[in-house]
């Protein structure tokens, strides 16, 4: 099993592609992830041999950074060369693969020297139904804080729960962020001393967050709360800069039709600057539990079993350490596993009967041993 099991890197060939690729190397190792490249060449060149020289630079560029991820380990697919609309044929291919990640450079800076979000990655962002990792051209990925915002919505969920299994993978550190609005006297025509109501607003908020947080499996996270007043995307952006946020996830709005190109107000105003690396996710979770039935060593189901009690999944890990056992009743790691799944779970009382039933079979092995050497000197 792979929680993220296939990325695609959607790269332009520019100098900046680099670090999106070192990027996309740091997730691929994390999440022992297959990486597909892709390239999308113009349609509008009418020169058939300018077109086969380009399609041919182009095939050995794809190539070149296919090799340079290998050598690091990472598993990839065949290099993809496509011919059309940029985005469009990224937003096809995730959707053709099943790809759990669309990986992308932000964009370039603006005479300004302000990092503007391209108008390519906006629209794929728009367009996918996939989550979409957008990588500012700069930055090596080296994620020590990430920043969740949440809304209590469905997509707000969807993003937390992907945050979460960052925050264990790369070891950092998740702050979960809600920012309400306070009522404003310039919002009526009357004179009137709001701080009471707002008061009560905060409360009643910061009631509604807790419970929200109970959905969730935070345990052997490093995170805490924040709770902040005012304009949401205004208090995102402050967040981001006052606790120098690595990695930005946040769940987007639009599902079909019409609101399927739109991101969402609070979003789009957050992201259009790109004040750090950042993940939209939609419709989709980038993380994904798909069981590989082709795996069927106990080795492997063992492995997965601990990666997913690390991760936070207690009722798949507990399903993998029994594969384990129904492969071989005695395979002790196994037992022990599910003993230390079930203190997780704060149920001493099922730790305690899975480590009474290591105890016995240890014993039943032991006794097996003793009795394997008896029979090598003595005959019944």
């Amino acid at each position: 099993m792979r929680l993220l099991e296939k990325i695609l890197l959607a790269t332009d060939l520019f100098p900046s592609t680099h670090n999106v690729v070192e990027n996309a190397i740091t997730v691929a190792r994390a999440f022992h992830s297959t990486i597909t490249l892709l390239h999308v060449l113009p349609q509008n060149i009418g020169n058939e041999k300018a077109k086969k020289l380009l399609e041919e630079t182009a095939k050995k560029h794809l190539a070149d950074i296919n090799t340079r991820i290998n050598k690091e380990g990472i598993s990839t697919a065949e290099p993809l060369l496509d011919w059309g609309d940029h985005c469009e044929k990224i937003v096809a291919a995730a959707h053709r693969l099943e790809a759990n990640l669309v990986l992308i450079g932000a964009g370039e800076r603006d005479h300004g020297q302000k990092l503007r979000l391209g108008t390519s990655a906006e629209k794929i962002i728009k367009l996918s139904e996939q989550p979409v990792f957008v990588v500012k051209p700069e930055d090596g990925l080296s994620i020590k804080t990430i920043l969740c915002p949440v809304d209590f919505s469905d997509p707000s969920r969807r993003a937390l729960k992907d945050a979460i299994i960052f925050a264990r993978r790369f070891g950092a550190e998740l702050i979960i962020l809600s920012v309400y609005k306070p009522i404003t006297a310039s919002a009526f025509s009357f004179m009137y001393d709001w701080e009471e109501e707002n008061t009560r607003i905060a409360f009643k908020h910061i009631a509604q967050f807790n419970e929200f947080l109970k959905e969730f499996n935070l345990k052997d996270v490093n995170w805490r709360k924040e709770v902040r007043r005012g304009k949401p995307e205004a208090e995102i952006l402050a967040e981001i800069k006052e606790s120098n946020i690595d990695l930005l996830i946040m769940g987007t709005t639009g599902r079909s039709g019409l609101s399927r190109v739109m991101i969402g107000s609070v979003t789009e105003n957050v992201i259009r600057d790109v004040p750090c690396t950042f993940i939209t996710t939609k419709t989709q979770d980038v993380i994904q539990l798909q069981i590989e039935n082709r795996i069927r060593d106990i080795e492997s189901h063992y492995n997965i079993a601990v990666q997913l009690m690390k991760d936070g999944f207690y009722k798949e890990s507990i399903n993998e350490f029994e594969t384990c056992l129904k492969i071989n009743d005695m395979h002790v790691p196994a037992i022990h596993g599910i003993a230390k799944v079930y203190d997780k779970l704060e149920k001493p009382e099922m730790a305690e009967k899975y480590r009474k039933l290591a105890r016995e079979v240890l014993r039943r092995i032991w006794d097996s041993k003793i009795e394997e050497e008896i029979r090598k000197y003595y005959s019944y």
